[in-house]
């Protein structure tokens, strides 16, 4: 069996956008049958929330679709990370900017996609805007924005690495 795929999603503060993407990228893999296949996992550029759980608003509104984010807490990204992952990936150019520059090579750079890339009706908008100053509304379509990615990703996937 080939090695598993291993991802990692990434965001500012690993609390809102990039544990939604690793929760949803875990059901939507068990839903598969993909498990031990696709290894998932998350980060943020910035360590101002690292070991916190994700926001209460984001682990509500995840709750309320029945996907769990129990036992998830922030951490940051570092450049030793692109040597554990074959996908790094951002939720806005900003991050995939960040994460970029702290790439140790050009196959580390090569790594970094955009979560919306994998979004069928993204168009040209490609950031999974920040939902951390705003209302519920906002964790709401952050997660419908996030869920079809991340099924996107998995039949990107799937045509790919995952179809040996």
């Amino acid at each position: 069996m080939a090695p598993p795929v291993r991802l990692c999603f990434v965001c500012l503060g690993n609390i809102c956008r990039s544990p939604t993407a690793e929760a949803l990228m875990r059901r939507h893999v068990a839903e598969a049958g993909l498990e031990g296949r696709v290894e998932i996992d998350s980060a943020g550029t910035g360590s101002w929330h690292v070991g916190e759980p994700p926001d209460r608003r984001a682990a509500a509104e995840a709750g309320r679709r029945g996907v769990s984010m129990d036992g998830q807490r922030a951490r940051q990204f570092q450049a030793a990370d692109f040597g554990r992952f074959d996908l790094v990936v951002a939720m806005d150019p900003e991050n995939a900017a960040d994460l970029r520059r702290i790439a140790p090579d050009a196959a580390a750079e090569e790594k970094v996609r955009l979560l919306r890339e994998f979004d069928p009706e993204a168009g040209d908008d490609l950031a999974v805007p920040d939902p951390y100053f705003g209302g519920s509304d906002g964790f709401t379509r952050v997660f419908d924005l996030v869920d079809r990615s991340c099924a996107g990703l998995l039949d990107h996937l799937r045509k790919g690495p995952l179809a040996a």
